[in-house]
C-alpha cells in the first residue's frame, strides 16, 4: 500500500530511535513531527522531500513566525527586563524585614528575569527565517527554560495565593506557618519542581536539519516514535504543573473574597484593603486565563486525542497556533509586576516614597529665565 507522512504537533520529548522493518524514523522534541503509516492513494496535502508538510514549511517562512513573533518578544523583553530588575532591588535592597510575600514575589521576580533574558535567542532565531545558529545544547536551554518560567511561575502565584488565604482567613493561627525560613523553603521547592518538569527537554535534542529550506529548527520540527508513555508522562505533569496550582489559585482566593465580604461594617482603610485584594485577584486570573490556559489546554486536549500508536495525531495548523499561544505566555512577564504592587504593602510604600522623592527633586529644583 501507498505511504502517507501524518503530521501531529506535541509538546514531548522523545528518544531518537529507527525502525528499519517499518520505515519509521523518531526524534526527540516537539512541533510539526511525522511518521509513516498506510494510508490511501488521496491526500489533501502536499508533502515535500523532507516529509514537511507544504503547511509546515509556509508557516516556517510566513510572516507570522519570521516577523511578529520576533517582534512581540522584543517587546515583551525590552519592557521585561527593566521592571524585574527594579522589582528585584527594591525586593532585595529597600525592603526591611522581608515578609512572605516579598519573599515570592522576588523569586517570581528572579524566574521572569531569567527567562527574559533567554528571549534574545528566541529573537534571532525567528528574524533568521526560523534558523537556529546556537548548537543543539543552546537550543535545549533555551525551549527548557520557555517551560520552566511558566510552571515556576505558576507554581509561585499559587503559594502566593495560599498565603494570602492564609493571612486574611486565618490570621492567628497561620503565624507559625507564614514564617520566613518556611516561605525559602517553598520557594526552593518551587524551583526544584519546576526545573524538574523541563529537564527531558534539557536532556534531549531538539534540533531538526530541513534541507527543503536549509535552516535548523530549534523545537519546530521533529519525527515522532514511542508516543505512549510521553502522552502519560506529559498528561501527568500538564495536571500537576499547571491545573492543580489553578484549582489551589481559584480555591484560595475565592476563601479571600469571601471573608472579607463578611465584614458589612468597614472603615475607609479596610474598604482600600479590599478593592486591593480584589484587583490582586482579577490580576492572577488574567495571568492564567491569558498567559498559561491556552498553551496548556492545547498540549492536554492534544495528548487526549492520541490513541495510541494507531493515532494520527492533530494537523500541522494546531502547532501554528500553539507557537502563538507560547508566545502570548511571556506576557506573565510584563503582568507580575501588578502582582507585586496590589500583593505587598512593602513594594507598595517603598515605591511610593521613591515617587515621592522625585517629585520633591522636581518640585524644588531650580529654574533660570
Amino acid at each position: 500500500p501507498n505511504e502517507q507522512l501524518i503530521f501531529s504537533f506535541a509538546l514531548s520529548p522523545h528518544v531518537c530511535t529507527s525502525d528499519n522493518t517499518t520505515g519509521v524514523e523518531g526524534a526527540s522534541g516537539a512541533g510539526f513531527r511525522y511518521h509513516k503509516t498506510a494510508a490511501a492513494k488521496s491526500s489533501n496535502e502536499r508533502f515535500l522531500s523532507d516529509g514537511l508538510s507544504e503547511q509546515a514549511l509556509m508557516f516556517l517562512t510566513g510572516t507570522v513566525s519570521t516577523i511578529l513573533l520576533p517582534c512581540f518578544y522584543m517587546l515583551v523583553c525590552s519592557i521585561s527586563v527593566p521592571l524585574n530588575i527594579f522589582a528585584i532591588i527594591v525586593f532585595t535592597c529597600w525592603i526591611r524585614p522581608k515578609k512572605p510575600a516579598a519573599i515570592y514575589m522576588l523569586n517570581l521576580a528572579l524566574a521572569d528575569l531569567l527567562f527574559a533574558l533567554m528571549l534574545p535567542f528566541k529573537i534571532s532565531y525567528h528574524f533568521e527565517g526560523n534558523n537556529w545558529k546556537f548548537g543543539p545544547s543552546m537550543c535545549s536551554v533555551v525551549t527548557a527554560a520557555f517551560y520552566w518560567n511558566m510552571y515556576c511561575s505558576v507554581l509561585l502565584i499559587a503559594c502566593i495565593s495560599v498565603d494570602r488565604m492564609l493571612a486574611v482567613v486565618y490570621p492567628i493561627d497561620s503565624l507559625a506557618w507564614r514564617s520566613s525560613r518556611n516561605t525559602v523553603i517553598a520557594c526552593i521547592t518551587m524551583w526544584v519542581l519546576s526545573f524538574a518538569g523541563s529537564v527531558p527537554l534539557v536532556s534531549s535534542d531538539q534540533t531538526f536539519n530541513v534541507s527543503e529550506l536549509n535552516i535548523t529548527t530549534c523545537h519546530d520540527v521533529h519525527s515522532t516514535d514511542k508516543i505512549i508513555w510521553l502522552k502519560k508522562y506529559f498528561l501527568t505533569i500538564c495536571c500537576i504543573f499547571f491545573f492543580l496550582p489553578l484549582l489551589i489559585t481559584v480555591v484560595s482566593y475565592t476563601r479571600v473574597i469571601c471573608s472579607l465580604s463578611r465584614d458589612q461594617h468597614d472603615a475607609p482603610e479596610t474598604s482600600h484593603g479590599k478593592r486591593r485584594a480584589v484587583v490582586m485577584t482579577f490580576t492572577v486570573l488574567v495571568i492564567f486565563l491569558l498567559c498559561f490556559m491556552p498553551t496548556n489546554c492545547l498540549l492536554l486536549a492534544h495528548y487526549l486525542q492520541l490513541n495510541t500508536e494507531k493515532s494520527q495525531g492533530a494537523p500541522d495548523g494546531s502547532y501554528a497556533l500553539y507557537l502563538v499561544f507560547l508566545c502570548l505566555g511571556s506576557l506573565n512577564c510584563l503582568l507580575d509586576p501588578l502582582l507585586y504592587y496590589f500583593g505587598s504593602s512593602q513594594f507598595r510604600k517603598q515605591l511610593s516614597n521613591m515617587l515621592k522623592r522625585k517629585n520633591d527633586s522636581i518640585t524644588h529644583s531650580p529654574s533660570y529665565l
